[in-house]
């Protein structure tokens, strides 16, 4: 079914964070993401390795006149998640494997800049850059996309029941919706990771109602803690399940219903699903490139960096890895402009905070949500 082509190509955004089940933390491996014709050109073909996670994939046009521009054989190199990648670029920093790292995110983000594996460089198409996606002001990494992980839900299970679909993180609690939320586990899943920083960044560590009283209600209203996104979105959520899961709502993407309209077996005037966007509700993740310390090929790293940064590779952004870019000159395709939400207040947490925290968060919420 092309539902499940769809589902599979949006479960690449799970592999966002370093959340992942040790089953995942793979060795690095060199793998082309697409198949180019060998560049020509005056010259030796040189080569540019770009360390990235999985999720990676990028058009092969777009790739293609990058090499053919500079002459040049990108190598991309994988290794499951971020973190995954992150950890080996650290490791491996006396003697880097690569020229340049894209992926890292906001929750990743205190980790790698301290690790100070990366050289600054000030791109010129940062101009076209929001400034509140560019965290780093020494321009040690600089944003390349985002995505909000928000709560979908299923909207004709909502209308078959008679029952108004949430507006609110305060809805998943009352009786009306127990048991009708999966979501995924905090310590094995980015999208699970994001919804716990949601959670806190809402409600808070301190004063008559925090975060974690929210998680203590959530468990004794039933919700569903699931390993990852493939279990929750595929198999748990109604939808997403064709019918064989029962929870109409589910921790996923503001870029899910978009993808449904777009791989739907029949064209579509709405989508099936719908993202709650309220203030407080979303999460968003951001993902950075920067070129690593000590590579030889500078120059490429940074025409590399510029070109992931300009419209052509920015516009190929959302049907290939299914986030938002962040030049915001670069157009979004049709049925992301016709189906797609962002949030106007998604929660916010400092990253050097989510670095100093995130390991006492996961035992919190541990022992609040996993009793």
């Amino acid at each position: 079914m092309k539902r499940g082509i769809s589902l599979l190509l949006v479960l690449g955004l799970v592999l966002l964070s370093a959340c992942t089940s040790s089953a995942e933390q793979s060795t690095l491996q060199s793998s082309a993401t697409v198949e180019t014709p060998m560049p020509t050109g005056e010259g030796a073909v040189r080569t540019l390795r770009v360390m990235t996670h999985d999720s990676f994939d990028i058009g092969e046009e777009v790739l293609g006149q990058f090499e053919a521009q500079h002459n040049v054989r990108v190598e991309i190199l994988q290794a499951g998640d971020a973190g995954v990648v992150l950890n080996q670029a650290i490791l491996s920093a006396d003697n880097p494997m690569a020229d340049v790292l894209y992926g890292v995110d906001n929750t990743l983000l205190s980790r790698a800049l301290n690790a100070d594996i990366f050289e600054p460089y000030s791109s010129p198409l940062l101009s076209q850059i929001p400034g509140d996606l560019a965290l780093d002001p020494e321009h040690r990494v600089l944003p390349v996309d985002y995505g909000d992980v928000c709560l979908n839900y299923d909207k004709a299970w909502f209308e078959e029941h008679g029952l108004t679909p949430p507006t609110s993180l305060d809805d998943l609690v009352r009786e009306d919706y127990r048991a009708l939320t999966v979501v995924e586990n905090a310590a094995s899943s980015s999208p699970g990771l994001a919804f716990m920083l949601a959670t806190i960044g809402r409600y808070g560590e301190s004063g008559d109602y925090t975060w974690l009283d929210y998680w203590a209600d959530l468990r004794d209203n039933d919700v569903l803690i699931v390993e990852g996104w493939e279990d929750a979105y595929w198999g748990q959520f109604t939808y997403g399940s064709g019918g064989e899961g029962d929870r109409p709502i589910v921790v996923s993407y503001a870029s899910s219903p978009p993808v449904e309209v777009l791989f739907a077996e029949e064209e579509l005037d709405e989508a099936p699903t719908a993202a709650l966007i309220a203030d407080d509700t979303c999460f968003r993740q951001v993902e950075f490139v920067g070129i690593l310390r000590g590579t030889e090929n500078r120059d490429l790293a940074e025409a590399w960096i510029d070109a992931m940064l300009d419209t052509a590779f920015q516009e190929d952004i959302p049907l290939h890895m299914f986030m938002f870019p962040a030049n915001q000159n670069a157009q979004l395709p049709q049925v992301f402009v016709d189906f797609a939400t962002i949030a106007e207040r998604p929660v916010s947490i400092d990253y050097v905070a989510i670095e100093a925290n995130r390991e006492t968060w996961l035992s919190d919420w541990t022992a609040v949500a996993l009793q």
